[in-house]
């Protein structure tokens, strides 16, 4: 069976368990290096469709682009004729994917995970995973939507339960610190609140690596003005960053969530501008506190690591169901369609 896979570099991590266990040959669709590198020991090839870009910009220059894009996935998809395409994550490598999979009738099958955020194109997926009853009962209430499957999990754990870390003390010496915060930002931030948050996080007067990410790391620079304060540059290794830290702040959703948990790293979530998230359900459900900017310095001595036993139990579980999925006839079956685009566009209006 040949398999295809499109997500961004969290969301991909969520393959690698199926992938070591379903034997198939799999290509990927990528949008960046980070999540080549992740899955180039899994693959037989890695296609690439573009690079990520935010939405601000000009808007026809962006809408060609996105075309380009499309021409890209398409023509992967027709040069590598899987059976299926797997995504999963609500990026626009996603979007682009499934898009060209419809136009080649591949049958898609689509991991959600961020249940009240999730793309619009997944309304034309034929399988739509969730990982719980409650999870999978909103996604057909809510936004009418198709041939949805509880899988009772997040694959994503089992993937950092038997991940190969870096030994924290070689961590800690190559940036020359004996024990340090780890400071993530991602998609729950607005680039007006980048200042506010490095203003309180000299406030803390402790060692602390920051990950940019969807950030300029100028612009961040911009707002130092501490020397404990050390921005990191590229794709990093997040997971052995977080083990080797003595708690974590972070601004991001299901990925990093569910890594702090299994890793048993102390964190503050940062409560951003997504107020309904699937991570603000998974922190209050293992114990990571939902804080303020300006109430992280009242709360960071006091941490303790989150629970990760709801997530470990379930993972294994979650895996053998998606490749009973895939081992299943072809998936072709009822989907939402436009009815279930149309109320996922006006869903996902509200985190813009």
């Amino acid at each position: 069976m040949k398999v295809a896979v499109a997500a961004e570099l969290a969301p991909a991590k969520t393959f690698i368990p199926l992938m070591e266990r379903f034997d198939a040959n799999y290509i990927a669709l990528s949008h960046g290096k980070g999540v080549e590198e992740l899955l180039e020991p899994y693959c037989q090839r890695i296609y690439s469709i573009g690079e990520s870009r935010r939405s601000n910009g000009n808007k026809a220059f962006i809408a060609t682009r996105i075309l380009s894009d499309i021409k890209k996935a398409v023509k992967a998809l027709r040069e590598s004729k899987p059976e299926i395409l797997l995504t999963c994550g609500n990026a626009g490598d996603v979007r682009k994917s499934i898009v060209a999979a419809k136009l080649l009738r591949i049958p898609v099958l689509h991991i959600e995970q961020d249940i009240y955020n999730p793309i619009e194109m997944i309304a034309f997926a034929d399988i739509i995973t969730a990982p719980s009853k409650e999870y999978k009962e909103y996604l057909e209430t809510n936004y009418h939507l198709k041939n949805v499957k509880n899988i009772e999990g997040y694959p994503h754990a089992l993937y950092v339960k038997n991940l190969k870390l870096e030994d924290p003390r070689i961590v800690k010496k190559r940036y020359n610190l004996h024990e340090f915060i780890l400071a993530v930002l991602g998609g729950d931030l607005k680039t007006q609140d980048i200042p506010p948050l490095i203003r309180k996080l000299e406030t803390l007067q402790e060692n602390i690596l920051l990950a940019p990410f969807r950030f300029d790391k100028k612009y961040i620079e911009k707002n130092i003005t501490s020397q404990k304060i050390h921005v990191l540059e590229g794709f990093v290794d997040l997971p052995s960053l977080m083990k080797a830290s003595k708690a974590m702040i972070y601004a991001a959703g299901m990925g990093v969530t569910i890594e702090a948990s299994v890793l048993g790293v102390p964190s503050i979530k940062i409560a951003g501008f997504h107020r309904q998230h699937a991570s603000i359900d998974l922190c209050e459900k293992i114990g990571i506190p939902i804080a303020k900017i300006e109430d992280i310095d009242s709360i960071i001595h006091d941490l303790k690591p989150p629970k990760s036993d709801y997530l470990l139990s379930t993972a294994e579980k979650s895996v053998e169901k998606l490749i009973k999925l895939l081992e299943s006839s072809q998936p072709r079956g009822p989907r939402g369609g436009f009815k279930s685009f149309k109320k996922i566009w006006k869903a996902r209006s509200k985190f813009k």
